[in-house]
């Protein structure tokens, strides 16, 4: 009787991992809110919204303008509250990070285990079919969603650091490249972007409540393994696309899909974000060594000279727009100052307005 009963539960399996088929249930709720199922989506660069380069450009143009422009509005202003909708913005993002995680591991699995990881990654039968395409493209249209992360500090008055602001716009920028350049390998950043997504949204969440969570820095070193991973496979994903189109004699394990314009942005700009989440880890859990020794080398000198400039800039707040004012003008007394000395030492007479 008990055995019965055991095998009458129903089980997980390569086509079906979360017991209940997901993709149906999708295909239901897109075709009720979009009006058509989503097995139709077709991705048409310029006929699609936001499939231009021009339309990407815009929106991150307005994107910028907006962080500096609401910083200059909010200069002189109380700093909104807005906790409860950041509850919700966040807890929205880890559900929608975690139903895309999850449609993407259902469609990727069985392609995986039947025909292996070089097929996914390089052949678009196993990294580009319909399906994928279209969760590509939503993954894609959340970038612009996160980006009110940025609206809220700025609103919150919260500093704002310049990899912050970069990695949010260039992630945006980076979607769009693989989605027009057609890689088959883009499910690995995306998959493992959104796993880190699902557990920083969720730690924003609880922060949000008033929940002390002790393994922030944990979320940078997953973000900071993300990269290396990504770094791993899409450095291997193009050279076996030039080694293979410009240099056959070359070892290579065989042909591999995409545009070259969007492998050179793929490298790019995930080597930019290791290298600055990297900087940004040390900056803020690492204590800084006590000085060496007279004895060391120049090129070690070198070397910390590079990484402490790397690890200022990953942590550099974006000015504000007096801030910016006040460095023009500043240079400009300078510049007055140099020439007056060079003019028998006679400076230009500053009245009281230009003090002020």
């Amino acid at each position: 009787m008990s055995s019965n009963r055991l095998d009458s539960i129903p089980l997980p399996t390569l086509d079906r991992p979360f017991i209940v088929e997901l993709w149906p249930q999708f295909d239901k709720l897109y075709s009720h809110v979009v009006g058509h199922s989503a097995n139709k989506f077709v991705f048409v660069p310029g006929a699609t919204s936001l499939s231009t380069f021009t339309a990407t450009v815009t929106m991150l143009i307005t994107y910028y303008v907006t962080v500096f422009a609401g910083r200059e509005f909010m200069k002189n202003r109380e700093p909104f509250k807005l906790n409860g909708l950041f509850m919700v913005h966040n807890l929205a993002l880890t559900i929608i990070s975690g139903v895309l995680l999850a449609l993407f591991t259902e469609q990727l699995l069985p392609t995986i285990a039947r025909n292996g990881v070089f097929y996914a990654i390089c052949d678009h039968r196993g990294g580009w079919t319909a399906p994928l395409v279209t969760l590509y493209y939503l993954n894609y249209l959340t970038k612009y969603v996160e980006l009110l992360d940025t609206v809220f500090m700025v609103l919150k008055k919260k500093p704002l650091t310049f990899l912050h602001t970069y990695h949010h716009g260039a992630t945006a920028l980076l979607c769009y490249t693989q989605l027009v350049g057609l890689t088959a390998v883009s499910w690995v950043p995306i998959t493992l972007n959104l796993t880190v997504h699902v557990v920083m949204y969720w730690y924003y969440f609880q922060a949000a409540r008033g929940v002390r969570i002790s393994w922030k820095k944990w979320i940078t070193r997953l973000q900071i393994a993300q990269f290396v991973i990504d770094l791993g496979f899409v450095y291997f994903a193009s050279y076996t696309y030039f080694s293979s189109t410009y240099f056959p004699n070359l070892p290579t394990a065989g042909k591999c899909a995409g545009e070259e314009f969007a492998a050179f942005a793929g490298m790019g700009i995930i080597s930019s974000y290791l290298l600055l989440f990297i900087s940004f880890y040390f900056a803020t859990y690492k204590k800084d060594n006590a000085k060496g020794g007279r004895g060391r080398k120049k090129s070690r000198r070198l070397s910390q000279t590079a990484t402490r400039a790397a690890i200022d800039m990953s942590r550099m707040e974006v000015p504000d727009v007096q801030r910016m004012e006040d460095a023009v003008h500043l240079g400009g007394h300078s510049n007055g100052s140099a020439k007056g000395k060079e003019n028998g030492g006679i400076t230009p007479r500053v009245t009281r307005s230009r003090k002020g």
